[in-house]
């Protein structure tokens, strides 16, 4: 294991942390609020120290793959354990654990809140909540590649282990120069859908947070009624963009490459698409007693089918009143997720239309034993590998669920507030429903409930194996 090289990457994640902790200090100015000082001091310490371990500098700058996601789980570790602390501080959210659940929800995106009364908080609160959405969104460690010297094998191991999906594909030869590229994408939409809301009237506050949460799909709103509040067509601009940054980077790198025919030519994104549609066809549909016009139940079921399959967890809407088959369908988007090499959560659409393929091919194997047929994905063979990780990410994941469920079962509350519970919390989704549906919270739940939603947070953000593997024996063994 090499320490010194995980430290060295600790020590650039602190002192990232420390820079974006600045930016609330900026809003403080602006509101002539107090609690800016304390983001000031909680910024100055973690800059100090950062730059202090990273002036010693590892001879070997080597990162293996056992070395990339421990350090990825470490750094997401530290960088939400010191993230909660400004908010006990402040003492807007005194409780640690409550706040450190606050910020974990903020970094994996997930979106769920313990808070009860979010227009209580300082508006520097409120926006280094939304900041911690737009960072864990394309993820600290895809932003410190561009920065920390290594081996470029070393770059593609951090990646692996942060970045969402099956496999991570290098658009560039130098994963250093894929960071950038991807970070360009990144911030040319968020600017663009800044621009685009401001255009609309809504206020620039509202802009930069709404935005935040709209890029890294985290869904918290500054607001008690998430965006309700917000004109038709602002909710509508919203929910384009959800879906938007739910869609692979993969189609605009395409895009750019003016390679548009390759692009929609991409399994992946065209089955997104088709669920999105076909969602949002059948809610809309079995709403329409619920709204008189149709044109708002239509924006209502486009919004909600946006927010969730894109886990980032907007509403408009109590969709928890909504028929059971709405319900049911908005639970299996929980479930299903965006793309991979998004900013959203969830299984991936990736590898829902792998495990149909793997289906179907054992169902034509069964029927024709001697053939030979290759699973492939976009007219490209699917290496066995691939699919071995799969179908170990699909067996965890369902173990991870079920005993998450039963652990939280213990608060007492219904089976459909446990369920929803963790798959909003595991799938980085955020409101579920019942008692956690969207004009709800999670402050009730105990603290060991708390811990395991901490956990399944942490483990859907980084597809559970960087997560499980910090808890696996043989990881610190030396060999």
């Amino acid at each position: 294991m090499n320490y010194p090289m995980i430290r060295f990457v600790l020590s650039w994640v602190l002192k990232v942390e420390g820079l974006l902790l600045l930016l609330p200090c900026l809003i403080s100015v602006v509101f002539r609020e107090r609690e800016g000082m304390i983001y000031l001091g909680v910024a100055a310490a973690a800059i100090l120290v950062g730059e202090f371990v990273s002036w010693f500098r590892p001879e070997n700058r080597e990162i293996y793959q056992k070395e990339g996601f421990v350090a990825v789980g470490l750094a997401w570790l530290l960088m939400s354990c010191y993230g909660a602390v400004p908010f006990v501080l402040t003492h807007e959210i005194p409780d640690y654990i409550n706040a450190l659940f606050e910020v974990v929800s903020g970094f994996t995106t997930t979106g769920s809140t313990i808070l009860t009364d979010v227009e209580a908080l300082s508006h520097t609160s409120l926006l280094w909540r939304s900041l911690t959405h737009w960072v864990g969104g394309m993820g600290v460690l895809v932003f410190i590649l561009m920065l920390i010297p290594g081996q470029n094998g070393s770059h593609m191991n951090l990646m692996r282990a942060e970045s969402p999906g099956p496999d991570v594909t290098k658009f560039v030869p130098r994963v250093r120069n894929t960071a950038i590229l991807l970070y360009k994408i990144y911030l040319a939409m968020t600017v663009l859908q800044m621009a685009v809301l401001l255009l609309t009237g809504m206020p620039w506050f509202d802009t930069v947070c709404i935005t935040f949460g709209t890029a890294g799909t985290g869904g918290f709103g500054i607001l008690n009624s998430s965006c309700a509040a917000y004109t038709p067509l602002q909710q509508w601009i919203i929910a384009i963009f959800m879906i938007s940054f739910g869609v692979n980077f993969g189609f605009y790198y395409l895009c750019l490459c003016r390679k548009p025919g390759e692009a929609f030519r991409l399994e992946e994104v065209r089955c997104y698409l088709a669920i999105i549609f076909a969602a949002v066809l059948v809610i809309t549909w079995d709403t329409r007693v619920l709204y008189r016009d149709p044109l708002q139940g239509l924006r209502e079921a486009f919004f909600q089918v946006g927010s969730i399959i894109t886990t980032t967890g907007f509403s408009t809407a109590d969709f928890a009143l909504w028929p059971a088959l709405s319900r049911t369908i908005l639970i299996a988007l929980m479930i299903i997720g965006a793309c991979a090499g998004s900013t959203g959560g969830g299984i991936k659409v990736s590898r829902l239309v792998l495990a149909f393929k793997s289906l179907r091919q054992e169902l034509y194997q069964t029927i024709h034993p001697r053939s030979v047929r290759k699973i492939r994905m976009d007219n490209r063979p699917v290496a066995d590998v691939t699919m071995r990780s799969l179908y170990a990410y699909l067996v965890t994941y369902v173990l991870i669920f079920g005993v998450s469920v039963m652990i939280i079962s213990f608060d007492e509350y219904s089976f459909e507030t446990s369920f929803t519970a963790i798959a909003a919390t595991l799938n980085n989704i955020g409101p579920g429903m019942d008692a956690v549906g969207p004009v709800e919270n999670f402050l009730h739940f105990s603290v060991l409930s708390k811990l395991v939603m901490i956990f399944d947070m942490l483990a859907g953000r980084l597809e559970l194996f960087p997560m499980l593997i910090l808890f696996y024996p043989g990881t610190w063994k030396k060999h």
